[in-house]
Parts: structure tokens; sequence; C-alpha cells
């Protein structure tokens, strides 16, 4: 037999021998480590259902070594295993012990209170030109319904839809449109809660809408805050004219000041992700985007905060409370204690100043 003939007749049976060394040896090295990996695999399950705190201190030990050495056992395997599904779980089990190692471990409560207590405040302060621009918009919006209704009633068909109106119209008497702040004081539970879930799925909707809209330059988010002051100027103006304006401003504000605030607030949301695709500065308008979305997303939260609280104050407050000075009082008292915590919670410490003491003469 020739050279060349043996030499192909034996490169089969050396690439077989190799591929047999390799399963051997892959074989070999899970064997000599899966009690390991089972142990954190089992460590990592524990964590992730109970909380790392359940662990033990020998625990809590053991999976930091276990975690470090199938991290070695990834690096070996990924250069001698010819097992996919072994690299697949050895990689899916690195990858949860990593989190539980190293993540921040909080409980939903804990999540909560930090975003109650510095994420949303936080955002709000950080928001100014946004705020502003949101609260401009109602405000821009109420002084023209008002005035445009002052100068012809007829604007009022054109600004407040019919369902809204609710047969509260220019030419409704003072006695009727009065009868709407005053009257109905005696109401039944089950129709207070059906009017206040109505309520806050409405105001809902208009938040979400505007905020949304926000993206679109600010432009859109805008026009629809100043559409809602268009509607609140053209009601104020309308109980003006019979005599009813301080009457219908504190049965507005007993639930007005925080629900308007909220659509203001919805608004500064979108207007943030309006401003980071006109002005994205020295970023790229898809890093300045996801910039500003974090806040975003906090002003739009308590946008849905304010609205929950709104809902139920209307929906059964403003019912039940008729006199004007406690309308005023609730209102106005409630929008303070909002202010107060976006202004002032989630501050850090000042800090101490030590006077150095002087020597003694």
């Amino acid at each position: 037999m020739s050279t060349a003939a043996a030499n192909s007749t034996d490169t089969p049976a050396r690439a077989d021998a190799a591929i047999q060394g390799d399963l051997l040896r892959s074989a070999r090295f899970r064997m000599e480590r899966e009690q390991h990996w089972r142990r954190l695999d089992a460590l990592v399950t524990r964590a992730e259902k109970q909380g790392a705190a359940s662990l033990s201190y020998d625990d809590a030990r053991d999976l930091a070594a276990e975690y470090r050495q199938a991290m070695n056992s990834l690096s070996v395997a990924r250069d001698i295993s010819l097992d996919r599904a072994l690299l697949a779980y050895l990689e899916s089990l690195c990858s949860r012990a990593y989190l539980v190692v190293y993540a921040p471990q909080e409980t939903l409560a804990g999540l909560t209170r930090r975003l109650l207590l510095h994420g949303i405040p936080q955002a709000v302060r950080r928001s100014a030109l946004p705020l502003f621009i949101g609260f401009l918009a109602l405000a821009l919006g109420a002084v023209a319904g008002y005035r445009l209704f002052m100068d012809d009633p007829g604007w009022f068909y054109t600004f407040v839809p019919p369902d809204l109106a609710d047969q509260r119209t220019p030419d409704a008497s003072a006695a009727w449109l009065r009868s709407t702040i005053y009257g109905n004081e005696h109401h039944d539970a089950d129709g207070l809660t059906t009017f206040a879930s109505f309520l806050f799925s409405h105001n809902t909707r208009i938040a979400i809408l505007i905020f949304a809209l926000g993206v679109f330059l600010s432009v859109p988010a805008f026009a629809l805050t100043f559409y809602n002051g268009l509607v609140l100027g053209a009601f104020f103006g309308m109980f003006a004219r019979r005599g009813l304006g301080f009457d219908l401003f504190a049965w507005l504000s007993i639930h007005g000041v925080t629900e308007l605030a909220a659509i203001a607030i919805a608004c500064a949301g979108g207007a943030r992700l309006g401003l980071a695709i006109l002005l994205p500065g020295l970023r790229t308008r898809r890093e300045a985007l996801r910039h500003q979305a974090h806040d975003a997303v906090k002003l739009v939260i308590l946008a849905g905060l304010m609205l929950i609280v709104a809902a139920f104050i209307e929906g059964f407050l403003r019912q039940l409370v008729q006199a004007p000075a406690w309308r005023l009082a609730i209102g106005w008292g409630t929008g303070a204690l909002w202010a107060a915590w976006l202004l002032f919670a989630g501050r850090p410490a000042k800090a101490a100043v030590k006077t150095p003491a002087r020597p003694s003469p």
C-alpha cells in the first residue's frame, strides 16, 4: 500500500478519535462540575422566589462562591464543550445569578416609596419649562374662552360638546344653572361610585392623549390643553353672566385644582418629549428622547395619581359638600398639599456646617 493511501485511510480515523476525545472531555467536564451548578441553581431559585434576605449567611457565601465558579466553567465550556444545550444552560444560570448577586434588591413597597418620596418630586422640580408650557396652555385657553364667550355667547356651542354641557347652556335660566351647582344634595352611594369611575376614566383618557401627543414637537399637546382651557373659560363666562361666578369658582375649586393641574402636568410630560426632539442639544434626538423619557413618565404617573384623587373628590365630596367656603378650603387645601409634597420631598439633607472652635486665649 502506498504512503498516500495509508494517510487517506488514517485521516478519518484520527478525526473520529479527536471527536471522541472532545466528547469525553466535555462529559468529564460536566460530571465534575454539575453538582456545583445544581447547588447554584437551587440558591438562585430560592432568592428569586423568596428574596435574597431569605438566604442564610452560609447560603449567601456559597452563592457568591458558586457564581464565580460557574463563570469560570462557562468560560471553559465555550472552548471545549460540544454541547450547545449545556452552554445555553450555563449562560442562563450565570445571568440569573448575576442579578441576584449584584442587582439592587428592592421590594415593590420600597420601589413605590422611593418613587413617591424622591423620583416624582425631583422630576417635577427638573421640569420647570415643560410645566410652564402646560399651565400656560391651560391659562391662555381659559382667558380666550372667557373673552370670546363674553363677546359672543354663540362661541359656547363651538367649544363645549353637547354631552359635556348637559343642558347647561347660555339659554338656561339663572335658577337652573344655580341648581346644577347646589342641587341634588342627596345621593346614593352606588350612583356616586359610578359617577366617580366615569370621571376618572374620562379624565385619564384626556391626560394620556395629551401626553402621547407631546412627542410631536409638543404642539398637539399644547393645543389640546389649550382647548380644555377654552371649555373652562366658556363655562365660567356663562355662569358669570348669571351672577354665579363665585359659586362656580368654588364648585370648580374643590376638584378642579387637582384635576386641571393633572392635565397641565400631563401636557408637561408630553412637552418634555417634544422638546427632546425639537431641542436635543449635544445629544442625538434618540438619545435626548430616551433621556427625557425618564422624567416624562414620572410626570404622567403623577398626573394619573392626581386624577384618581380628583375623581374621588368630584364624584363624592363635591356632591356632598355644598357650602362654597368648604369647597374652596378643600380644593385649595388639597392643592397646597400637592405643592408642599412636590416642592420639598426628596431634597438632600443639608450638611451641618461645623464652626471651628476658637483657641482659648
